[in-house]
């Protein structure tokens, strides 16, 4: 086994084949990108299993995962050049390993937050470094259609999420849900401890940012809290208001200190750009109507027309698996003609499909008719927009900060989830039967996906506005 180097075009890439590794990559972004959409399908199942959680406890399980993978992802991706990009990636496999086991066997409501949270800081450590991985292994011209096929892997795993998940746990249990990630993980982390080299790049790599790590698992979690708790206490309890504006403290201290910092955990001179800071606002409003539209599937499904969850998780797939069919001739188009037309028309395809749910499903079930349009309109929209933020965040950047650029573009999306999640439990609790709750969550992402439109008008990709821009 080669000792660690540098990053550079490795020359042996072109004597062995690359694909083991991408195999070892593509598994790893799998199970990451599965493990988010199977826990929407498994969230009745908890509320089931853990009757005297207050749903308020329960949306922990999922924002423990995402709180704590978005704080660390940026600083993760810098760890990872300084340590050793195959280090880091098998020690957070590793990670989200043992979390999962200890989710699957989690007795306690608390056990699942603190394993959920293990999961978190796997997933952040083993993301950025399988990238980083994958760029090593492959000649420099085969280089773009190993990257496609690798976050094409992650469109599958999503579009797969609700349908796997929900057939696993209706058979065997919400256990199953966790236990799902173990095979593939572990001969993965085999693998890759026995082919992988290592590779690191110190001039770009950074101690980890732990002040700016904690600042923001604070600022967002308490905000979080402050949601949550609402449907428990209502809007006027000190509580809630305590927790929002300690949370807006966080937030605020995390501000100033990132702008001290030598390697913050979000680097925020970034957003002297500004069509930057138009898709990062942009991202954030349609990754929180996004979490609220995929948990009020399976909430409306089982909730309002009893479906059973490997029903509703067949209800859920249409939508998802149109994403990546759609994502492949948008990205075509965008290269060519920029990003504007398709993020806008995305926007208001998806507010579409919110207006279409909020006014059109009843309480009789009726899914061809009432629920399919608006299922398909949704993914069209989602396939359009979701591929074409994560390219723009980037486009007006120099290359030198297209890594960190898309890795804060991420975690902010990350962020947009938990506060969706928040919504929606605050908006639902324990009203799951009820039509009214729904219609509420549907208003709200109107005005999201309204938002995310009016915030895409001004960016302009198109090739020749970027030339100027990408030329420093």
């Amino acid at each position: 086994m080669n000792g660690p180097s540098v990053l550079t075009p490795q020359a042996q890439s072109n004597a062995v084949s690359p694909w083991p590794v991408f195999w070892i990559a593509s598994v790893a972004v799998f199970l990451v990108s599965i493990d988010v959409t199977v826990l929407y399908a498994a969230f009745p199942a908890l509320r089931l299993a853990f009757p005297d959680a207050h749903p308020a406890s329960l949306s922990w399980v999922l924002n423990a995962y995402t709180l704590v993978f978005a704080a660390l992802l940026v600083p993760a991706g810098r760890l990872a050049d300084l340590r050793g990009r195959k280090r880091t990636f098998l020690l957070g496999l590793a990670m989200f390993l043992a979390g999962s086991l200890g989710c699957g066997i989690a007795t306690r409501v608390e056990m699942l937050w603190a394993m959920r949270a293990v999961q978190g800081a796997g997933a952040a450590l083993l993301l950025p470094a399988s990238l980083s991985i994958l760029l090593a292994a492959f000649p420099v011209n085969k280089r773009a259609i190993a990257v496609s096929l690798w976050g094409a892997v992650s469109g599958v795993a999503g579009a797969l999420g609700p349908s796997l998940g929900s057939f696993l746990v209706d058979r065997f249990g919400w256990p199953s849900a966790f236990f799902l990630n173990l095979p593939l993980g572990a001969i993965a982390l085999w693998r890759g401890w026995r082919i992988l080299d290592e590779s690191r790049d110190p001039e770009r790599g950074a101690p980890l940012d732990l002040v700016g790590v904690v600042l923001l698992i604070l600022g967002v979690g308490a905000i979080a809290f402050g949601l949550v708790q609402s449907e428990a206490v209502g809007w006027t309890s000190p509580v809630v208001a305590l927790a929002i504006a300690g949370g807006l403290v966080m937030l605020a201290a995390f501000v100033a200190w990132a702008r001290t910092a030598r390697a913050p955990a979000i680097d925020l001179s970034l957003f002297q750009d500004r069509t930057y800071c138009y898709i990062n606002l942009a991202s954030l409003c349609f990754a929180i109507g996004f979490a609220m539209m995929f948990f009020q599937t399976f909430l409306f499904t089982t909730g309002v027309w009893s479906y059973s969850l490997t029903r509703a998780g067949l209800a859920g797939s249409p939508g998802p698996l149109l994403v990546v069919p759609t994502a492949i001739v948008c990205g075509r188009f965008a290269a060519r003609a920029g990003h504007r037309l398709l993020l806008v028309t995305g926007s208001l395809i998806s507010t579409a499909a919110s207006v279409w749910f909020a006014l059109v499903p009843g309480v009789t079930p009726d899914y061809v008719h009432t629920w399919l349009p608006g299922a398909l309109l949704t993914g069209l929209g989602v396939g359009m927009v979701m591929p074409a933020l994560s390219a723009a965040a980037v486009a007006h950047l120099p290359p030198a900060r297209f890594g960190v650029g898309s890795a804060v573009n991420q975690a902010i999306r990350q962020m947009g989830s938990v506060f969706g999640v928040a919504l929606t439990v605050a908006i639902t609790g324990n009203a799951i039967g009820h039509l009214a709750e729904f219609r509420t969550l549907c208003y709200l992402q109107i005005a999201l996906g309204l938002a995310t439109a009016i915030l895409c008008a001004p960016v302009d990709t198109r090739p020749r506005a970027l030339a100027p821009a990408t030329a420093h």
